[in-house]
C-alpha cells in the first residue's frame, strides 16, 4: 500500500497573516494590488511542489463602523478579485493549483460556472472553488441585504447552487466537439444537454457556453465548524479548511467530519481535512523567535484592542497595558451568525493559564495565530505537522505565512525538504491536474455514466 501523503497549500493574503507584516521594511505596501507579488508567491509554491495557492475573499471592507476598531491601521482591505487574479497566474505557471473563493449567497451559478470552467481551461485543469455562504454583515449590505441569512437558509441555497454548477459543467460530453472541417460539423448535437433546472432558488436552462472543464468537475473546498457546515462538507466537498488551534480540538473536529462523511455514503478519504497553520521558521528556535519579535515590535496596541472587539471580548482599552487580564466573560458570540467561537475561547483559556497582561493579550491576538501557530526550527515545525497528520487531526495543511514572500520561502527552503526526507510529502507532482495531484478521482459526466438516460 502506498504511503499516505500530506497535502499542502499556500494561503496568499496580501502581505501575510501577521497584522504588522505590511510594516516590515522589505514589504512593499502595495503588494495587495501587485500582480508580480502574487506571481512570486505562485513561483515559490510551485518550487516547493505545493498543491495549490488559496485565495480567501469577501466582497466588503469590514468592521469600519466602530471607531474603536482601527481598521485604518491594518493591511488587507484592498485586494484583487481572486478569479481574475488566478486567470492571470494560471497563464504563467505549470503545476500549482488555484483555489478561488466565491460566495453562493451573492453570485449566480451560470455566471460562476462559466468563469471557473474558463479558468480550468486556461490552467489546463488546475482550478478549484472555495465555496462560501458569506456571514459578514458588511458584505450583505453590498448586495441589497441588511444582514446574512440564517445558516440553514444559506446552506440550502448553497446545495442547490452547487447542483446547478455541476449540472452546467456537464453541459457537453467530453467528446462533443468534432470540429470536422471536411464535413463542416463542429459538434455532435447528441452530446450536449439542456439542464432545465427549476428549484427553490434558481431556474437555469443551460447549456453552458464553454466545454466541459478539463477536470470534469472542479474540486470543491469548504470551511466551517457549525453542524450545517460539517454536514455540507461531508456530503459535497473534496477539501475542508479546518481552523482548529489545538491538537485535541482538531482531533475532535476531524473525527466529527469523518463520521459525517460515512453517514453520506462516502469513503473517509473522499474529503481531505486541511488545517490552517501559521509557521514562523528559523534555522534555530532562537532565530525564529527573533524573526517573530521583529514583527511584534511593529504592532500598535490599538490594532489589538480592535481585534479583541471583533472577536467578542469586552472592551479592555481603559485598562493599563501592564495590568493582568481580568477574568473575561465572552459577549454574545454564539448567537452571532457565522461566528466561530473556538479562537475566542482558546485565547481566553490561554490568557488565564499564562497569567497574561493586557499587553501580552494584545500581542497574541495581533500576531495572526487564528489557527495553529508554531514558532521554531524546521524540525520543530515538521514535528508538529507530522504529529497532527499521523494522530487524526489533519490530512494536510494550508500554510498561512505571517509575512510574504519571506515566510513562504522559509517553508519551501527549510520545512518541505524535512517533510520529504520523512516520506510525508511528494518530491515531484504526480499529475497535470489539481485533482490528480490531490489524489482525487476523475468525475465522469452524469450523461455518460452507466444507466444515464
Amino acid at each position: 500500500m502506498a504511503q499516505r501523503m500530506m497535502r499542502l497549500g499556500l494561503s496568499v493574503a496580501n502581505q501575510g497573516y501577521h497584522y504588522a507584516a505590511w510594516r516590515l521594511p522589505e514589504s512593499p505596501p502595495d503588494n495587495g494590488l501587485c500582480l508580480e507579488h502574487y506571481l512570486n508567491c505562485a513561483r515559490i509554491a510551485e518550487r516547493g511542489k505545493m498543491d495549490f495557492l488559496f485565495f480567501a475573499d469577501q466582497a466588503a471592507v469590514r468592521n469600519t463602523d466602530d471607531p474603536r476598531i482601527r481598521r485604518d491601521m491594518e493591511q488587507g482591505h484592498i485586494k484583487l478579485e481572486p478569479t481574475l487574479l488566478c486567470a492571470a497566474l494560471a497563464a504563467v505557471t505549470e503545476h500549482v493549483g488555484f483555489v478561488m473563493t466565491a460566495s453562493t449567497s451573492y453570485s449566480h451559478p451560470y455566471a460562476l460556472a462559466r468563469r471557473l470552467a474558463s479558468i480550468d481551461h486556461i490552467s489546463n485543469g488546475r482550478a478549484a472553488w472555495n465555496l462560501v455562504t458569506s456571514t459578514s454583515v458588511d458584505e450583505a449590505r453590498n448586495f441589497n441585504q441588511q444582514g446574512p441569512d440564517s445558516s440553514a437558509s444559506r446552506h440550502e441555497r448553497a446545495a442547490e447552487f452547487l447542483t446547478v454548477m455541476r449540472g452546467l459543467w456537464d453541459s457537453w460530453d467530453d467528446d462533443a466537439f468534432m470540429r470536422d472541417k471536411a464535413s463542416g460539423q463542429y459538434f455532435d448535437r447528441d452530446k450536449f444537454h439542456f439542464l432545465e433546472h427549476q428549484g427553490a432558488h434558481f431556474k437555469v436552462r443551460g447549456p453552458l457556453d464553454t466545454a466541459r472543464p478539463p477536470q470534469g468537475s472542479l474540486p470543491i473546498v469548504t470551511a466551517g465548524t457549525s453542524a450545517n457546515s460539517q454536514d455540507f462538507a461531508a456530503e459535497h466537498a473534496d477539501l475542508l479548511y479546518s481552523a482548529q488551534p489545538t491538537l485535541p480540538l482538531a482531533q475532535e473536529y476531524y473525527a466529527s467530519v469523518k463520521q459525517r462523511i460515512a453517514a453520506h455514503g462516502r469513503a473517509p478519504d473522499a474529503l481531505r481535512v486541511m488545517t490552517g497553520i501559521m509557521p514562523v521558521i528559523g534555522r534555530t528556535e532562537e532565530e525564529a523567535r527573533a524573526k517573530f519579535q521583529r514583527a511584534q515590535d511593529l504592532l500598535d496596541p490599538r490594532v489589538g484592542h480592535g481585534m479583541l472587539l471583533i472577536n467578542h471580548f469586552p472592551d479592555l482599552s481603559r485598562l493599563p497595558l501592564d495590568a493582568p487580564v481580568p477574568d473575561l466573560t465572552m459577549t454574545d458570540h454564539h448567537n452571532t451568525p457565522g461566528r466561530d467561537a473556538s479562537f475566542t475561547l482558546t485565547m481566553m483559556e490561554r490568557a488565564r493559564r499564562e497569567k497574561m497582561t493586557i499587553r501580552d493579550l494584545l500581542a497574541a491576538v495581533s500576531a495572526g495565530f487564528w489557527h495553529l501557530g508554531v514558532i521554531g526550527s524546521p524540525d520543530m515545525v515538521a514535528d508538529t505537522m507530522e504529529q497532527w497528520f499521523s494522530e487524526g487531526a489533519a490530512d494536510g495543511f494550508i500554510i498561512q505565512p505571517p509575512w510574504l514572500p519571506g515566510s513562504a520561502d522559509d517553508v519551501v527552503e527549510l520545512v518541505i525538504p524535512e517533510l520529504q526526507r520523512r516520506g510525508l510529502f511528494r518530491t515531484e507532482y504526480e499529475g497535470s491536474t489539481l485533482r490528480e495531484n490531490l489524489g482525487l478521482p476523475w468525475i465522469p459526466s452524469r450523461y455518460t455514466m452507466p444507466g444515464a438516460a
